[in-house]
């Protein structure tokens, strides 16, 4: 899902930034449109969510790290989230993902508050 959803930021983003340049630069574009991608990474954003929210409820993660309280990372990952889709919607910041999360504070606090929250949960029961 992350990698498709890579692709999708990535391929809507040369679209908007480089207009009617994109289809000459990279062909593949002419299949697309921005609507298109919009409705495509609305699907794998909520997938993303949802998979990783039954990840912390499956028997497998509690059995694994001997707790059910990993749950409460997911308003990290749901924050995390809507502030990157807002940051490629209002914003125009698309793009590069890894500089987004090297360069958004709110984004950033938001990673490492994830981080702190699990090994939290899975180291200081």
């Amino acid at each position: 899902l992350q990698r498709n959803l890579q692709v999708f930021l990535r391929f809507r983003n040369d679209l908007v930034v480089l207009n009617d340049e994109a289809a000459s630069r990279r062909p593949i574009l002419r299949e697309y449109s921005v609507y298109l991608l919009d409705q495509m990474i609305s699907v794998v954003t909520s997938s993303t969510l949802v998979a990783y929210c039954l990840y912390t409820i499956s028997e497998v993660t509690v059995a694994k790290f001997g707790t059910r309280k990993l749950v409460y990372s997911i308003p990290f990952v749901l924050y995390g989230i809507f502030r990157y889709l807002y940051l490629i919607h209002k914003k125009g910041r698309g793009g590069s993902p890894e500089n987004l999360i090297i360069n958004d504070i709110p984004l950033l606090v938001s990673v490492l508050m994830w981080i702190l929250t699990a090994g939290a949960v899975i180291y200081w029961r």
